[in-house]
């Protein structure tokens, strides 16, 4: 795992600290783990600046959550519910002790292989999507056409990608818009948001 500077949000002692709202500066730890990178504090601010007027009463869907730095901090701005994801048993382990710690009743977690979990039919359709898959694995393309064609996202959802290229040329649903991107370092990060239409 690359070491991170210690401003961002992996200090290398496998940390994490929620930026803003009901759980502001409560530091988390997370279990350590090949590939398992925490989004930087700055990225984190950056995005859920443009998120904004969108996260509270949200219904969030954290894919691939690692750490569940990004689904933890939907969950601390008032996000109406989110479901993490992720393979690692020992992650999704810790995310649920975390909601027990912080006595969140509206945050659930489920262990398993994200694109087969989207092959699945919703009981209703999430707001906001959160992709930050292990790199190098070509997964994002899969995920964002399963997330469009099996009717995951809500009418004018929201979904932010991290990936190591520019996920414009990934072969993205074709009624996404790109809202923001960003690099910080290796880290090409963009916000898109869906039309119905």
């Amino acid at each position: 795992m690359s070491k991170r500077p210690k401003s961002t949000a992996h200090t290398g002692d496998g940390q994490l600290r929620i930026i803003a709202g009901e759980w502001r500066s409560r530091r988390l730890s997370f279990p350590d783990a090949t590939g398992l990178r925490p989004t930087p504090d700055r990225v984190r601010e950056t995005l859920f600046n443009w998120l904004a007027p969108y996260v509270e009463g949200a219904r969030v869907l954290d894919l691939f959550t690692g750490s569940g730095a990004l689904y933890l901090e939907a969950l601390s701005r008032g996000a109406g519910m989110a479901l993490a994801l992720d393979s690692n048993p020992a992650a999704i382990a810790s995310l649920r002790q975390h909601l027990q710690t912080l006595g969140c009743s509206v945050g659930e977690t489920r262990q398993g292989d994200a694109l087969r979990f989207l092959e699945g039919t919703p009981t209703a359709p999430f707001d906001l999507v959160f992709l930050d898959p292990p790199f190098h694995k070509n997964l994002l393309p899969s995920a964002c056409q399963l997330l469009e064609s099996r009717g995951w996202l809500a009418a004018s959802a929201w979904v932010y990608t991290e990936s190591e290229n520019q996920p414009s040329g990934l072969g993205m649903p074709g009624n996404w818009r790109l809202h923001r991107e960003q690099r910080a370092g290796q880290v090409h990060y963009a916000l898109w948001q869906r039309s119905a239409g």
